[in-house]
């Protein structure tokens, strides 16, 4: 049961902006990765009944404290071996780690759990598992840690790599490696929490756990003070509201709570909007803030963010989208009053900077914010995040300790005590005047003003890696359907008939026209073939092939293609039908043994519709996935052994589905033989023919499995698919 929250006042309004509006009795701003890292350690070795870490990246690899005086007696460095031990040493303690279930394109820095295991073994007490209940290009970017139910961490940090920095971000900082590789200086924030909005995120996590599991989390006893002794305390007895974007899915709207209050903080600004963020392309909260630019006595607005991208791709995408929003804010400041900084500190490599990764806006002496949210489209409608926020709502207590954090981060930046930044602030009734008397040479603030231009076309191209909200399949077919009579399935299969209309044409031209047409005859190619076929272990052979082939997505037609043209027709369709039956065989031989988290992850984000159609349809749903192809080869047998369909359905299924295109194969591999030995003969007539049949069937069962998750949908989602309702 979730505690009684107290009555809203001011800003904040659950429903809203936020989820909920909760008092916490003790809040800490932590500030860079060796304050969360060690405050986390120390908490975690007061935990007694769970620890649970919600987080965008987990490496168990990643260096917790470098200070031996520091760590309780044995106490690893690692944290992987960190969570062991706190296992080991305290029976009963149960510690989940649910880590988002990223994409390959994403795994630098990472470790590659699903393929090939963690970097450490975990204790049978530490649970560990990854989260793909998000859109298709989505993400879970939420970073919560719960301790005991009674203290939680938020924001921007992960347990991970490249994280664990001094804020004195020292451009020659020994211990800030990882793998033996220095990273550049890492600036971001975290927010200690207890009380009841300990207890709500606690829910949130949770939440978050129930839904990627299926399992069920008793929430902790909630005894004890698991609270760091070492941890200063910032502001008590204070009331925060807890915000989120969640995306949207079948069973609920998406929640925009983070977008709103950022809206309404813009809104509510009468004299300045402090903000840190790694990204700036979000084009409502752009809106908003240019608006406020537009009025005569609007607002100063400062943000500090970092000079560089993380390399080629970021640089054409976020900071290409970037540019433009600072453009567009530039054209609307009327009266001077939009500044934006980088931090800059000496003797950095090239190429590097301080990499501002918070996410942080403050706004007057009035809001503070704090969280996981980029400012960026995906952050407001597309990922998991979570923020928090304190309102001093008059009371000069915590406008005082919002006023000094502001002073405290800024002073950091500038290399200068937070006093003189505060006094500087106080004497100039301006933080921009402010920055720019305290700003020098070395480490300081410096002004982010040599902003390229992009073209119009590499703006919109830059677009797609920031999406606002999750696209579905049905969306784009539906876009495509409505500019183009001709549907998708029939452009594909066309699409493929005039591919093989010009590999055809190719090869009568690869033979007539260059020189190979005398290194290399059509006889010599064919007898090589039929040579082949002729040594007793070719059968074994094309045999084995299929089965490394479906592993590396290596295309089966050639296999059997070559068969065909080696052993003739009628042979050469049982060694292929034989092949695929082995390989198929093995996948599901292996679907069965392997976790299903790995299977989830090896199969990708088809799994979901498709388990529920081959669990119904057995045989009928075997032989549709087959022939049409909406998964990998092995992705289906992984998927058909992990939910324990009948064998004889599956082996049967399989069967049936890859006849046709085996028989379209024997027809193909006859006019490739045709085409080596005397071009003029091709029968186009036979090959349209072939073609059509196999576009009929596949349009056929397309129709039907998608007839079947819409079926599917309708009554409910999959079974035990899990509910995103608040609980």
């Amino acid at each position: 049961m979730e505690p009684a929250l107290p009555r809203p006042a001011g800003l904040f309004a659950p429903g809203r902006n936020c989820y909920a509006v909760a008092h916490a009795d003790r809040v800490a701003f932590l500030v860079d990765g060796e304050a969360y890292f060690r405050a986390f350690a120390q908490a975690a070795e007061r935990a007694r009944h769970s620890i649970m870490i919600v987080a965008w990246d987990f490496n168990s690899s990643a260096c917790l404290r470098f200070d031996r005086e520091e760590r309780a007696a044995g106490a690893p460095a690692r944290v992987g071996d960190f969570l062991n031990w706190l296992a080991r040493r305290r029976r009963g303690l149960q510690i989940f780690v649910l880590d988002w279930d990223y994409p390959m394109v994403f795994g630098t820095d990472r470790e590659f759990p699903p393929l090939y295991g963690l970097g450490w073994t975990p204790h049978r007490r530490v649970h560990v598992r990854y989260d793909d209940t998000h859109p298709v290009a989505g993400s879970h970017h939420q970073k919560i840690v719960v301790i005991d139910g009674t203290l939680a961490f938020v924001g921007g940090l992960d347990l991970t790599a490249r994280r664990w920095d001094t804020p004195d971000h020292c451009a020659d900082e020994a211990r800030r490696v990882h793998g033996q590789v220095a990273y550049p200086p890492f600036h971001d924030l975290m927010v200690a929490v207890d009380g009841d909005a300990a207890r709500v995120l606690a829910g949130i996590a949770r939440e978050r756990w129930e839904a990627a599991t299926q399992q069920v989390m008793t929430p902790a006893a909630g005894n004890g003070d698991p609270w760091p002794a070492g941890l200063p305390v910032d502001v008590t007895d204070v009331d925060l509201a807890i915000v989120r974007t969640l995306p949207p899915t079948p069973e609920r709207p998406g929640v925009r709570e983070v977008e709103q209050l950022y809206l309404d903080m813009i809104a509510a600004a009468r004299h300045t909007i402090y903000i840190e963020n790694q990204y700036f392309t979000a084009h409502r909260i752009g809106e908003a803030l240019a608006a406020r630019l537009t009025e005569p006595e609007g607002p100063e607005i400062i943000l500090v963010t970092r000079l560089l991208s993380h390399g080629w791709l970021e640089e054409h995408t976020m900071h290409v989208l970037r540019t433009r929003l600072l453009w567009e804010l530039e054209a609307a400041d009327r009266g001077r009053r939009f500044h934006v900084y980088y931090p800059h500190i000496d003797g950095l490599r090239d190429g590097t900077c301080i990499d501002v990764h918070s996410k942080l806006m403050i706004v007057d002496d009035e809001i503070l914010r704090i969280g996981s949210a980029n400012l960026c489209n995906r952050s407001m409608g597309m990922d998991s995040e979570c923020d928090v926020a304190i309102e001093a709502r008059g009371n000069p207590r915590l406008a005082a300790v919002i006023q000094e954090f502001r002073d405290r981060l800024l002073g950091e930046h500038l290399g200068l005590p937070p006093a003189r930044v505060g006094r500087e602030v106080a004497s100039r009734g301006s933080l921009y005047r402010a920055i720019e008397v305290l700003r020098g040479p070395g480490r300081s603030l410096r002004p982010l003003d040599k902003v390229p231009e992009w073209s119009e076309t590499v703006v919109e191209l830059a677009r797609v890696a920031d999406p606002e909200r999750p696209v579905s399949l049905e969306e784009v077919v539906a876009e495509y359907r409505a500019a183009d009579p001709a549907s998708p399935e029939q452009g594909i299969h066309w699409a493929r008939l005039a591919m093989v209309a010009l590999l055809l044409a190719a090869l009568t031209a690869l033979w007539r026209y260059t020189p190979l047409a005398g290194l290399v005859s059509p006889e010599r190619i064919v007898g090589w073939a039929h040579a082949f076929a002729h040594h007793p272990w070719a059968p074994l052979v094309i045999l084995v092939a299929y089965t490394p082939a479906s592993v590396v997505m290596f295309p089966r037609p050639l296999i059997t293609l070559a068969a065909i043209v080696a052993f003739g027709p009628f042979p050469g369709i049982a060694y292929a039908l034989a092949g695929g039956l082995l390989a198929a065989f093995f996948s599901y031989l292996a679907g069965r043994r392997l976790p299903r988290g790995t299977v989830r992850s090896l199969a990708g984000d088809k799994l979901n519709s498709v388990t529920d159609t081959l669990r119904r349809r057995g045989l009928m749903a075997m032989t549709a996935v087959r022939l049409v192809p909406v998964m990998p080869f092995a992705a289906v047998g992984l998927v058909a052994g992990a939910i324990h369909i009948r064998l004889w359905h599956f082996m049967l299924g399989t069967l049936l589905g890859m006849v046709p295109g085996t028989v379209t194969a024997i027809i193909f591999g006859g006019q490739i033989e045709v085409a080596l030995r005397d071009p003029s003969q091709i029968s186009y007539g036979l090959i349209a023919v072939a073609l059509g049949v196999m576009a009929l069937l596949a349009l056929t069962m397309g129709r039907w499995l998608k007839e079947q998750s819409r079926h599917h949908l309708s009554h409910g989602g999959s079974h035990g698919q899990p509910s995103h309702h608040p609980r």
